[in-house]
């Protein structure tokens, strides 16, 4: 096997190949990443850890085609590190040697024979824009579980409805859902699916910068899959078993307390006065006509309360929540205002957006936030 590659090419290929590497690989070939040169002058790379798949396509000039195995976080630290000259790659029996320019490496093969198959793509399903599922994903991980010991929790729910995709997801504390539209490869389509949040945090943050994102679901017998691929790169990965809770009930049918306020102000008074909030301990929401008041702190720790303009509809009403749980979803919402819907001070809080301050919410996302019991 030989071959020669631009350097910056193949950099950015086998990091993008290799991200999805194991810690603690089940088997010591799973922490390789495999280099197929074909004799059209196509390199393949190729990673695979039984739950997510990588893959990547990029143009060389190859002088004898094969397939070698080898370590894929070091050929990364590798490459990234080369000179910016082409890059020459040669096996001879079991070491691969990478000169560019004056650098030399040699490196130890893995048998590439005990690398298991790669999971096929399924058929496709349908196309997104990559910046709208870039979107769309930030808006609705914040809200998903990082613990493992729930691993319903840690997915995001798709469910998918003709040209429609509503992503659900919750931590127990807090519920995220957001519509979004794409092109089905098939208008009738109608299926659910349940896909880890860091799956699709990888794919928004690899894939959406390289306009359209093709989505592909097998929703057969056996093995259940999801598909991305852009611009040359695929990645697989298993779709999350079990029944998801019914969060949709949560939301309320019926608000009648509701207050809107300028968000990205909320943002910054809610980081200056959460300084003061200990780990724990909430920060307080005080809605009141023409304003609401924020404050953390109490007794004879440091304390800090802050002023700004709303408009409140119904009575007045306070609330207290986690301070991150807070920002997480403010910031998620992309609008200038945010509205807060209330049916009850301890009940669960709506978060939606609006792009004035007398408008209507848009139900496009919906931030559900539970808020913390407090003395008065």
């Amino acid at each position: 096997m030989k071959f020669r590659v631009e350097r910056d090419v193949l950099a950015e290929a086998v990091t993008w190949t290799a991200r999805t590497l194991p810690n603690r690989p089940p088997a010591p070939v799973l922490a390789g990443v495999r280099i197929e040169a074909t004799a059209e002058g196509v390199l393949n790379l190729a990673t695979f850890d039984y739950e997510v798949s990588a893959r990547s396509e990029i143009p060389a000039e190859v002088h004898e085609a094969g397939t070698v195995l080898v370590s894929g976080r070091l050929l990364a630290e590798i490459s990234r590190a080369l000179p910016n000259k082409p890059v020459d790659f040669s096996v001879d029996g079991s070491k691969v040697t990478v000169v560019c320019g004056a650098s030399r490496f040699t490196l130890l093969t893995m048998p590439v024979e005990e690398y298991p198959s790669l999971p096929n793509m399924p058929e496709l399903s349908g196309t997104i824009a990559g910046d709208v599922l870039t979107e769309a994903v930030n808006q609705v991980t914040v809200a998903a579980s990082r613990d493992d010991t729930l691993p319903l929790l840690t997915g995001v729910r798709a469910e998918i409805e003709g040209e429609k995709i509503t992503l659900l997801s919750t931590d127990r504390y807090r519920l995220a859902l957001r519509e979004l539209t794409w092109k089905p490869a098939s208008p009738s389509i109608s299926t659910v699916a349940l896909i880890r949040a860091r799956t699709l945090n990888d794919v928004a943050k690899s894939l959406g910068a390289a306009g359209d994102v093709n989505i592909a679901l097998s929703n057969g017998p056996g093995v259940d899959l999801i598909g991305f691929e852009a611009g040359g790169r695929h990645t697989t990965s298993l779709l999350v078993d079990g029944d998801y809770p019914p969060v949709r009930r949560l939301f309320p049918d019926e608000t009648p307390i509701h207050a809107v306020v300028a968000r990205q102000p909320l943002i910054d008074a809610a980081k200056r006065v959460s300084l003061v909030a200990e780990r724990n301990t909430p920060i307080r929401l005080n809605f009141s006509e023409g304003q609401v008041v924020l404050d953390a702190g109490q007794g004879d720790d440091a304390q800090a309360s802050e002023a700004l303009e709303a408009v409140l509809e119904g009575e007045e009403i306070s609330v207290a929540f986690n301070p991150q749980f807070l920002l997480d979803g403010l910031n998620a919402i992309g609008t200038d205002f945010v509205r807060l819907s209330f049916t009850h001070p301890n009940k669960p809080v709506e978060f939606t957006g609006q792009e004035s301050l007398d408008g209507e919410d848009s139900k496009v996302y919906r931030y559900l936030l539970v808020p913390i019991r407090f003395a008065n």
